[in-house]
């Protein structure tokens, strides 16, 4: 049994294929009663079907049929699910189940009592569901790979941004999925997106066939407050703050500078963020020192230039020296209070001791 957050068209058909999905196999028939999603209009107590139950009983291999009113057969089997809920689902004085808190609870308690009654003895035949559903299975219709459409929700194209309007909402999406076509349909208190695999993306909950995945689901929201997940912009990180600068060479020589390491990369950055002077000869003195001394060198240098701020003539010469030299020391030591150099006080004890004895007798 699935709640349902509504009775539209795109519900009914989300809670057909996740239903048939869950059984393994498509039956002969599909029996629901008669709502207007089902059935259009009745012409000599003829029902007129909607051409999208039609279309989706094609899709999945069956047929649609609709229950005969006041015929306990057909209409009595329909509405016991009805009986059902009732008596085990909803809360009331009766049954004394307590109020849900969100609509996943009510979802955890549909699938509680279903795992429930399918491994249970049958009262007629004395059997478990979940066995004789294994040997039906043989008789049933495979599934198609992917879901009906309308079972998707409706359609959106994600913008540049990575965004779309859902309510005059803004919801982000993932990376890799702009200018496509998505699918969104509400699910409780969230919005299900769902949308074409883009090389298997990390996260992305695979829906039904092998080329549609979930997104994302985000919490319903209000216009004016988006939901924006910043997970979804690797590529610019910090919120709405301003996008980090990336390097892009135009020049041989910027490309030979940038050629050095991470190092120089970033002394570029912080060196044009704070209004350093005569930059492009410095770069150009960086690469001199490159080809002297080295290129892994210089690019340790200028990573330390960059933390520490050090942009002047002569700083990017003075930290390679550093280096040099704190590379050929060695080892350094360290001393601490069991190696140490110190003369130890051992002796002036001895000597206080000797005073304070004398002190003592006078």
């Amino acid at each position: 049994m699935l709640p349902a957050w509504d009775q539209t068209l795109g519900s009914l058909t989300a809670c057909l294929d996740a239903v048939l999905r869950t059984i393994g196999g498509a039956p002969t028939y599909l029996l629901t009663d008669n709502p207007r999603t089902v059935t259009v209009e009745r012409i000599a107590k003829i029902p007129v079907r909607h051409p999208q139950m039609v279309e989706l009983g094609r899709h999945y291999g069956c047929v649609v049929h609709t229950c005969e009113p006041f015929d306990p057969e057909s209409k009595g089997g329909v509405e016991n699910t009805v009986k059902i809920a009732k008596a085990d689902l909803v809360p009331t004085t009766t049954n004394l189940c307590s109020s849900y808190g969100s609509f996943a609870e009510l979802e955890d308690a549909c699938a509680r009592w279903a795992e429930q009654v399918n491994h249970r003895p049958h009262r007629a035949t004395h059997r478990l569901p979940a066995h004789l559903l294994q040997e039906e299975l043989a008789h049933l219709h495979p599934l198609p790979a992917e879901p009906y459409a309308l079972a998707l929700g409706e359609e959106r194209l994600v913008a540049e941004d990575r965004t779309v309007r859902w309510g005059d909402v803004r919801y982000s999406v993932p990376p890799g999925h702009e200018g496509r076509k998505v699918w969104c349909r509400v699910h409780g208190e969230e919005l299900v997106i769902v949308g074409r695999r883009v090389h298997g993306r990390p996260g992305e909950q695979q829906t039904g066939g092998a080329g549609l995945a979930e997104l994302w689901r985000h919490q319903l929201s209000t216009p004016g407050r988006p939901r924006i997940v910043e997970a979804h912009y690797p590529d610019h990180p910090g919120g709405n703050g301003p996008r980090q600068p990336r390097p892009r060479p135009q020049t041989k020589a910027e490309e030979r500078f940038l050629a050095i390491g991470p190092g120089a990369e970033a002394w570029l950055i912080e060196a044009a963020a704070t209004g350093v002077a005569r930059i492009r000869a410095k770069m150009a003195r960086a690469i001199e020192l490159a080809s002297l001394v080295g290129a892994e060198r210089v690019d340790a240098a200028l990573g330390l230039a960059a933390i520490h701020g050090r942009f002047g003539e002569t700083d990017l010469a003075s930290i390679c020296d550093h280096l040099a030299r704190s590379s050929a020391a060695g080892p350094t030591s360290v001393a601490d209070e069991k190696h140490s150099a110190q003369p130890g006080t051992a002796s002036w004890a001895a000597v206080r001791g000797t005073s304070q004895g004398r002190q003592n007798r006078d």
